[in-house]
């Protein structure tokens, strides 16, 4: 009787897959297959996007990452994963720099947009993943209820409605932007 175990996939294995247009990420060496976004996904990720990536770079607080950046989480088994927008400090992107493999760790800001197939459990997952690989925020924009909701741990969170002010912290200092116009036509 012979015993067949699966073999995990790697980090770098995921960065020389071939592109087949479909987005992945790696949790514990198990692939993951990511469907393309719908448009209002796309529309919400760049009303926040653009506005952060301006304040970043006219300040020269670090860098912002669109989605398809990996960060590689854990390593044996590898976890890789690719927030909607990220964001890595100054001091820490100087110590690596530009580096065309995952950047090691998390950014210190990760933005998750929800898609129609993501679950609460997928979601809390994800937050938990980035918060325990060392990101100091992660935001959870949520369409269907128009509301950003803030983790600063996996304890301490905000929920953010359009009537609120969406305020960079320590994370990205100075940063602020009004809920609504992530939600804006």
């Amino acid at each position: 009787m012979s015993i067949s175990v699966a073999k995990h996939l790697t980090a770098d294995e995921l960065l020389a897959m071939p592109d087949d247009g479909y987005r992945y990420e790696l949790v514990k060496g198990e692939l993951i297959r990511m469907s393309p976004t719908g448009q209002e996904h796309g529309v919400l990720t760049i009303n926040l996007t653009l506005p952060l990536g301006t304040y970043v770079k006219a300040n020269k607080l670090g860098v912002v990452c669109a989605a398809e950046t990996g960060f590689k989480l854990e390593q044996d088994p590898d976890t890789v994963r690719a927030p909607d927008i990220a964001f890595i400090s100054q001091a820490r992107y100087a110590k690596v720099g530009r580096t065309a493999k995952y950047w090691d760790g998390a950014p210190d800001l990760a933005v998750e947009v929800l898609s129609p197939s993501d679950t609460p459990r997928k979601v809390e997952r994800k937050v938990a993943d980035w918060l325990q690989a060392g990101a100091q925020s992660v935001w959870v924009v949520n369409p269907k209820r128009r509301t950003v909701t803030v983790y600063s741990s996996q304890f301490e969170t905000v929920i953010l409605t359009e009537h609120d002010e969406l305020d960079g912290g320590d994370v990205v200092p100075g940063f602020q932007l009004t809920v609504a116009e992530i939600f804006a036509e």
